[in-house]
């Protein structure tokens, strides 16, 4: 049996080599602002990329006001005509000021820039009306003068490769008029859900594929072994593992298809072999790893090289992983347990920060806090609780079985619970990542 550690050792050895490959392509900036796959930082740059324009482009005004001479300062000029914002003005005469809108180009001629706050009437439009202006005694060169390349000079680089595509980032390249730049390609999962007892039969099509509503019927919309177990609408269930992990792959900027397939080991995995094709770069499995007479995915991947390998985890016992040939290739594939809460702590636990470190996204804030009531745990085990954290204290949500999928909704935290530990007391310190 495995620590929580190894396995997630291995699941990252496992995927290196993918993940490592992906390859790059070309996005313009706007749609990078706008699309699902680019939120929160989920895209990271393939390539570095420098600024092909000094930023700011030109010497602009920090402030509303007056451009003036700083060798004025004392004296008074006469008020010339205004500079707004997305002109090129006219040199400044001598002895003179223009005023100035905030970002507009400072005049040739002009080095400081004097608040409209410091002048009576003290605001525009009104002292669009002045003939003449004192210039502050004290006021030097450069005042209120955001010069250029004072932010970024002429080919610095504005963004090294791996830097995720950030709200900052984007707005800096957008400004520097960069339309486009090369990301890294998000990694293709293919969720696989198993079980005669799921709902449905249809293929689930891609995030961001083809289509405006990121279907793109995967195989045309083929049977791909869907369910065909006895059919009686009460003994089936909804698929929650699908959709769930399609959504925390979507967290960490994955693309997604997801297949449901029944526990019949015959058409398993010829249906596989057509779901993944030449698409995906990694599989992802729920169910069909356990000890059971149905275990689909241990009785028909094992020999093709999936390695079941337990892990001293409660929820998410069972585990697999191995390299598998499907579609005519070889591909990675994560086998999860089938139980809801299993599935989604084994992703938050092994799958997640793998993804995250591959795109250069935040990993789950973990902080130690004192527990606020008493529990239980296997002492043979690491146990992941749900929890919620008030007071800087952390409370439990619901109890630690693998089916209690509403409590983790209600939870704001997973709790840890190390191996060693079978009785929590008030006041005893656990680790806890932050859900939310």
């Amino acid at each position: 049996m495995r620590t929580i550690g190894q396995h997630r050792d291995a699941v990252a050895a496992l995927l290196a080599p993918v993940l490592a490959a992906l390859g790059s392509e070309r996005r313009s900036t706007d749609d990078l602002a706008v699309a699902p796959d680019a939120g929160r930082g989920r895209r990271v740059l393939a390539t570095a990329v420098s600024a092909p324009v000094p930023l700011p482009t030109f010497d602009n005004s920090q402030m509303d006001g007056f451009a003036v001479r700083a060798g004025d300062a004392g004296r008074t000029v006469r008020v010339v005509d205004p500079v707004p914002a997305g002109t090129v003005p006219a040199p400044l005469p001598p002895d003179s000021a223009a005023p100035i809108m905030t970002g507009a180009r400072i005049p040739i001629g002009a080095d400081a820039v004097v608040p409209v706050e410091a002048v009576r009437p003290g605001r525009f439009p009104e002292a669009l009306a002045l003939a003449e202006l004192t210039v502050p005694t004290g006021t030097t060169a450069g005042t209120f003068v955001r010069t250029t390349g004072s932010d970024v000079a002429r080919g610095a680089e504005l963004a090294p490769a791996g830097a995720p595509v950030t709200p900052a980032l984007l707005g800096t390249l957008a400004s520097a008029g960069v339309g486009s730049v090369e990301v890294v390609r998000p990694v293709r999962v293919l969720v696989v859900s198993t079980g005669s007892e799921l709902r449905g039969e249809e293929p689930v099509g891609a995030d961001g594929a083809d289509g405006a509503d990121g279907r793109d019927g995967a195989d045309g919309g083929a049977d791909l072994g869907g369910l065909d177990g006895p059919g009686a609408a009460g003994a089936l269930i909804g698929d929650a593992n699908g959709v769930a992990l399609r959504a925390a792959l979507a967290e960490v900027g994955a693309v997604t298809r997801a297949v449901r397939l029944s526990d019949d080991p015959e058409r398993f995995v010829e249906a596989l072999d057509r779901a993944v094709g030449d698409w995906a770069d990694l599989v992802l499995t729920t169910g069909g790893i356990s000890a059971g007479a149905y275990e689909v995915v241990r009785q028909t991947l094992e020999p093709l090289g999936l390695a079941v390998t337990p892990v001293a985890m409660q929820p998410g016992g069972p585990q697999a992983s191995g390299s598998v040939t499907l579609g005519g290739r070889t591909v990675p594939v994560v086998a999860f347990p089938g139980n809801p809460v299993s599935a989604l702590v084994s992703f938050e636990v092994f799958l997640r920060p793998v993804l995250t470190a591959a795109v250069g996204a935040p990993d789950r804030p973990a902080e130690q806090l004192p527990a606020a009531e008493s529990a239980t745990s296997p002492v043979g085990k690491h146990q992941v609780r749900r929890g919620r954290v008030a007071d800087g204290r952390v409370y439990f949500v619901g109890g630690p079985s693998s089916h209690l999928l509403a409590h983790l909704a209600a939870a704001t935290h997973l709790v840890h619970v190390p191996v060693g530990t079978d009785t929590i007391e008030p006041g005893d310190p656990l680790i806890v990542w932050s859900l939310r």
